[in-house]
């Protein structure tokens, strides 16, 4: 509705923003490409609460009593996102803060840069279909090794590199011309199923001589098959990556209308792993739209060893600042709303391989911000997990929690607030 003229109704079905990419279709003949993630609502880990101990549990004394996080991989890592993608200095920033973190950080597309390893103490090396700037001396190098089957912001589709960021160096990384659109492969091209996928974990671990854990991605749809396949298959950590996950460039109706929300997700990957006899065996990481220390203490309270960022790694660093609002308005968006990751322009020096845009980004002080945010995330996990009167965060359980809205509820399969009634598992 108007606030000038209250009988003007504007239509559910063809709201603005529709009308106006109709129009942008009808104009261009061509789909939207852009970066970010999923912009639609659906369930989050925010429809969740943590019931805190009272009398019938008693809460840990913060200043007396230790909350431990000690886990072999860290609560919180960094996603891979790719040199290319991403400026040199960017990805330094990523390797600086993870090491001060202490817990590790992801290549990405397009291979491994010596600024990335040389600042990055554990750093795992994605092993994706496209092959990109893939190099053996560089898998060795690695810390782990992460076989990428898909990612949540467009799961069973590739990559988009588009001409303008494919910059000399990134050019000969990945043996492409130079400003030319790339467009990532959307499976492996030397296996067709889960039987290729275990041989392929064979080869990883001769080439690197038994040395390095083996990750599996999964975009999230069909998680649990998918986790039991990985898992058969011969994974030690199986990365489960849901829709809200972010993405450097594909179509925009891949990001809006494929794979399922991480809330789902996590509980089908525990459910799978649990069937199997495998929860706490072989590690779970969840990514997705991961943002506060409570979305890390709800995916640990449904069963997940480990979270993931990227999103929120790349605000930390100071994409979306306000510092820039006026560039950003420049260029036709706003701080907050940039999501053409893609155009190589990100005036942060983020999502960019214009030179003299990279070099705004400091990587010593990005590291120093991105090591405080996580810092601060790790802090709100213990604080929730205290509260739930837990010494240690991995004790944190589903029925810690209770669900605020019934989709919520039956997606996490935990019970509706003020009920023990979780949808499609009968009770009252």
């Amino acid at each position: 509705m108007s606030k000038d003229n209250p009988t003007l109704i504007e239509s559910a079905t063809f709201p603005r923003h529709v009308i106006a990419e109709i129009q942008r279709a009808a104009k261009t003949g061509i789909y939207d490409i852009r970066g970010f993630g999923a912009k639609r609502d659906i369930p989050t880990f925010d429809d969740l609460v943590f019931l805190g101990a009272s009398t019938s549990r008693y809460p840990l004394e913060g200043y007396r009593e230790k909350c431990t996080t000690e886990v072999i991989l860290g609560n919180i890592t960094i996603a891979g996102m790719s040199f290319g993608s991403l400026s040199a200095q960017a990805k330094e920033s990523l390797g600086r803060g993870a090491t001060i973190a202490g817990t590790s950080t992801t290549t990405g597309d397009g291979g491994m840069t010596p600024e990335e390893r040389g600042h990055s103490k554990t750093l795992v090396y994605q092993y994706l279909p496209s092959r990109y700037g893939m190099n053996p001396d560089d898998l060795r190098k690695a810390d782990a090794i992460e076989i990428v089957l898909g990612q949540g912001a467009k799961p069973g589709g590739g990559g988009m590199l588009l001409g303008q960021k494919i910059s000399p160096r990134v050019a000969q990384m990945r043996n492409l011309p130079e400003g030319i659109d790339q467009r990532s492969a959307c499976r492996h091209p030397d296996w067709t199923g889960p039987d290729d996928l275990e041989i392929k974990i064979q080869e990883l671990r001769e080439i690197t001589n038994w040395e390095k854990p083996i990750y599996v991605k999964v975009g999230a749809t069909r998680v649990f098959y998918d986790v039991t396949l990985a898992v058969k298959a011969g994974a030690d950590v199986v990365v489960v990556d849901g829709m809200q996950g972010g993405t450097a460039a594909t179509q925009d109706v891949f990001i809006e209308h494929v794979g399922i929300p991480t809330l789902p997700a996590v509980r089908m990957a525990v459910e799978a792993l649990q069937e199997m006899d495998m929860h706490r065996k072989v590690q779970l990481i969840v990514s997705g739209g991961i943002r506060s220390g409570a979305d890390v203490a709800k995916a640990l309270a449904l069963g997940a060893d480990a979270v993931s960022i990227g999103t929120a790694a790349l605000i930390a660093l100071g994409d979306q600042s306000p510092e820039f609002d006026d560039e950003y308005k420049e260029i036709g968006s706003a701080a907050g709303f940039w999501d053409d990751y893609q155009a190589g322009n990100d005036p942060a020096g983020i999502t960019t391989q214009d030179p003299e845009l990279a070099k705004r980004l400091d990587p010593i002080l990005g590291g120093r911000r991105l090591a405080n945010y996580i810092n601060v995330l790790t802090l709100e996990l213990q604080t929730l997990a205290r509260a739930c009167g837990k010494s240690h965060v991995h004790n944190l359980e589903p029925e810690d929690m209770v669900a605020l809205t019934m989709e919520a509820a039956a997606m996490a399969g935990v019970p509706l607030a003020g009920t023990n009634w979780i949808p499609g598992k009968g009770g009252i």
